[in-house]
């Protein structure tokens, strides 16, 4: 209660600073946000992300486990109501610096960082942009570059379509050069609060240790006023152990490639947003897959990695009404193997999952600052057996309904 109290006065202080700086300085900051219940229930045991957080962070159901009597311990509900996406966010604008324009943000939410941390104030965004006449430079914390910023799902969930569309947040810096209506994006990451799967767990430490950050390249291409479309690769090397069980040094490494595209379709009635994403070893942007051992050297024990790979495929339609809106998600996810035999361990996420598919139809009553919204997410995925192909067989599907009530006040 507390750090609550002190953050409120912070924030009312600032406030108040920024409205003098305006005045006499054109520079200070101002502060938005909104207060979110959701209301929820599930008819099945699902898997969550981000440390479960009490599951809200919703991915896909989990797979049937048999008690000693044949029943199916995960067909059992769950109901809850949380208050936890509730968040402040703060646009800063300043004085010229450079020869450039110069604004920040900043913006953390009560999501916490672990499962014994919820209700805890975390950083989401933080960051500082400088804009000269063709070219921007952004240094901070911000929305990975393969998240679709201008086009991304509009669910009620805080999956925010995950696991089908990348989802993540990364130390970055930034560079996007204007050539005409063209912008491209130059993109160097590091990874915080969403990790890498690896022999320790979860961890930065498999791409810190790597030497490297990530790498992305974007384009993104507007055509009249309608059509936006935007394509990119993205890049990023892991190095899994330092040493290994045998006590040897190893600087053994895998590199896994991404490629996506997706284009926004804005007209009076509809948006509509789709959205492909081939991924190597994406359980970093919250989806499905990874990577495994390909190969150990029996002495030393070095080992060698090969990529999961998959293909993933989501579509968002959303009526304009201002008061009331309609909105319909659909996801498809598809393991494709790895590139080579797997021989040992793996890592990542639901590799026993052949494909997923979920469908969600959402609406949203809107007055003034007040939503009233209801959304129904329906999720099936295909468990079955990995092969040493990295390909799933034998599958079993299973299904789960999410019924979300939310109510969200903007401020």
């Amino acid at each position: 209660m507390k750090k609550l109290v002190i953050v409120f006065l912070l924030a009312v202080s600032l406030s108040v600073s920024a409205q003098d700086n305006k005045e006499d300085q054109n520079f200070g900051i101002v502060f938005s946000g909104f207060v979110k219940t959701d209301i929820l229930r599930d008819t099945r045991q699902s898997s969550t992300a981000n440390g479960l957080r009490e599951g809200h962070f919703y991915l896909f159901p989990d797979n049937v486990l048999l008690d000693a009597a044949g029943n199916d311990i995960n067909d059992n509900p769950k109901f809850h109501i949380l208050n936890i996406q509730t968040r402040l966010k703060g646009v800063i604008s300043g004085p010229d610096a450079f020869g450039a324009k110069t604004s920040g943000g900043i913006e953390a939410e009560f999501f916490g960082t672990s499962e014994s941390d919820i209700n805890g104030f975390r950083l989401r965004h933080a960051f500082v942009k400088l804009d000269w006449s063709n070219t921007s430079l952004l240094i901070g914390q911000n929305w990975h570059p393969m998240f679709p910023v201008e086009s991304y799902p509009l669910t009620l969930s805080f999956n925010t379509g995950a696991p089908f569309t990348p989802f993540s947040r990364n130390p970055q810096v930034r560079v996007t050069r204007k050539l005409g209506d063209i912008s491209l994006l130059l993109t160097a990451y590091a990874q915080r609060d969403f990790t890498s799967s690896g022999p320790f767990g979860s961890s930065n430490s498999y791409l810190r240790n790597s030497g490297l950050p990530g790498f992305d390249l974007q384009a993104r291409i507007p055509v009249g006023d309608v059509i936006t479309g935007w394509a990119g690769v993205d890049y990023k090397k892991l190095r899994p152990e330092l040493v290994t069980t045998a006590n040897f040094e190893t600087d053994a490494t895998i590199g896994s490639f991404s490629a996506y595209a997706n284009v926004k379709i804005k007209t009076s009635p509809v948006n509509l947003s789709v959205m492909g994403v081939y991924g190597q070893n994406a359980s970093d942007l919250v989806m499905i897959g990874g990577y495994a051992v390909s190969g150990t050297n029996s002495v030393s024990q070095i080992k060698t990695y090969t990529n999961l790979n998959t293909a993933n495929f989501w579509a968002d339609m959303n009526t304009n009404g201002k008061k009331v809106a309609f909105g319909l998600f659909t996801g498809f996810s598809k393991n494709l193997g790895a590139s080579e035999e797997i021989t040992g361990a793996v890592y990542g996420r639901g590799n026993n999952i052949d494909h997923l598919f979920r469908v969600s139809p959402r609406v949203t009553f809107t007055e003034g600052r007040l939503t009233f919204a209801a959304e129904i997410e329906s999720t099936t995925a295909a468990y079955g057996t990995m092969q040493t192909s990295g390909k799933v067989t034998n599958t079993n599907n299973v299904s789960n309904l999410r019924i979300l009530l939310s109510t969200i006040y903007q401020f």
